[in-house]
């Protein structure tokens, strides 16, 4: 979305009791906004674009890209500068997203796993110790993280974990299987959820810090997937991994309650991946529009073309106004939870239905892999399903609808 000067967009949201009743929220892109974004778009356009359908064909990891982004800041943008972060807000950080995710998909999801995910949970909920061991090298790009909560019995079913941490005094006995892990073999320092206390529930829950090279860790297989195949997906295996008490993040028992709130502020980030990979999708669409031609016109003059780019226009553009919504509530400390998830469902399935019409107006080129649509419909897939399915978030939506409607 181009805006004209000053650059200001009026949201108005009435009547949620959630948030504050009847107030007017005034969103302003600032000039560090437009330059982050500016600068996104860029990098993205000349570092990430080049080699991408090669990378995707491959399924092979950007590892240039990826040490760029952290020359430019890009893996720490949210993490304050005292742990050598870029200290942005969230608004910043979905702008740079949204551009990353239009030119190369798998290289968003790893700066978004890595900003939203694990230098968030480190500086939100970790010791000062351990930021600064772990969160400076992350934030920095010296070293990417993983989020590691997913397991072959437990997916969206959080509370079911079976990968257990046997309290041994000074230390943790980590033992289990750990699957869809992104940046499962590039990352260096992994937050895995873990049970401990099995008769407590989701109670006896916490998260540990592992590093690659503790004896007992293995990175399993790699998955061979439809979309996002250059960022490395693993299942990883703990055997008797003795993690240092100091490594545990938060209070004993508190990490299913940490992966819950990490989430949702990671959500935020997965949103504003679908909207690029939507909003990509649409750019490509109206540039091929204006320049095929059938029955002696070009096609986007034909109404059938024309009021498919007009409803693909209106879904990114009603996408882009929910992420911006849910950042920026969550810089200004406000709750967020139910407004991210509403963000996350609707923008990743404006990404899926927006990529297979991209795919549709460009007909046969559609479908192969020289015209990025293919592998846009491809990548949007996946934003449906990680960091909580459209299912998982229809939850989170109704159950505070319904909350709401009880205290009323």
């Amino acid at each position: 979305m181009e805006l004209t000067q000053p650059e200001v967009l009026r949201l108005y949201f009435c009547n949620e009791p959630r948030m504050q009743p009847n107030f007017t929220m005034n969103f302003e892109l600032t000039e560090e906004h437009l330059m982050i974004r500016d600068s996104a778009r860029s990098f993205a356009q000349n570092e990430l674009l080049p080699g991408v359908i090669e990378r995707d064909n491959e399924q092979k990891f950007p590892t240039d890209g990826v040490k760029k982004m952290a020359e430019l800041g890009f893996l720490g943008m949210m993490t304050s500068p005292k742990y050598l972060g870029g200290g942005m807000d969230t608004v910043s950080y979905v702008l740079a997203m949204e551009e990353i995710s239009k030119y190369d998909a798998s290289s968003a999801v790893i700066m978004s796993v890595n900003n939203s995910l694990v230098c968030w949970g480190i500086e939100k909920y970790g010791t000062e110790d351990q930021k600064i061991k772990y969160l400076t090298r992350l934030a920095s790009g010296e070293v990417i993280g993983a989020f590691c909560l997913s397991e072959p019995e437990a997916g969206s079913d959080a509370t079911s974990q079976k990968t257990t941490a046997l309290d041994m005094g000074d230390h943790y006995l980590l033992n289990g299987t750990k699957n869809w892990i992104t940046n499962g073999s590039s990352a260096s320092i992994y937050l895995v959820i873990a049970q401990t206390d099995v008769s407590k529930g989701h109670r006896g829950i916490n998260c540990l810090i592992v590093e690659k090279e503790m004896p007992g860790f293995q990175i399993g297989k790699k998955e061979d997937k439809l979309g996002i195949r250059g960022s490395d997906t693993h299942s990883l295996m703990f055997t008797d991994v003795k993690v240092p008490k100091e490594n545990r993040v938060g209070d004993e028992g508190f990490g299913f309650k940490f992966a819950m709130k990490t989430l949702s502020g990671g959500r935020i980030g997965i949103a504003a991946q679908a909207l690029g990979i939507a909003s990509g999708a649409l750019e490509i669409s109206a540039k091929y529009a204006t320049e095929r031609k059938s029955f002696n016109k070009i096609i986007g003059d034909h109404q059938a073309i024309a009021f498919k780019l007009a409803d693909m226009a209106t879904k990114v553009e009603a996408a882009r106004f929910l992420v911006l919504k849910a950042a920026w509530l969550k810089d200004q400390g406000m709750p967020y939870v139910t407004e991210s998830a509403m963000a996350k469902l609707y923008a990743s399935e404006v990404a899926m239905e927006v990529s297979v019409e991209a795919v549709q107006i460009h007909g046969g080129y559609g479908f192969v892999k020289d015209y990025h649509v293919e592998r846009l419909m491809r990548d949007a897939k996946i934003t449906q399903i990680y960091e909580g399915t459209s299912e998982i978030q229809r939850m989170v939506i109704s159950r505070a609808i319904l909350d709401e409607a009880k205290e009323k």
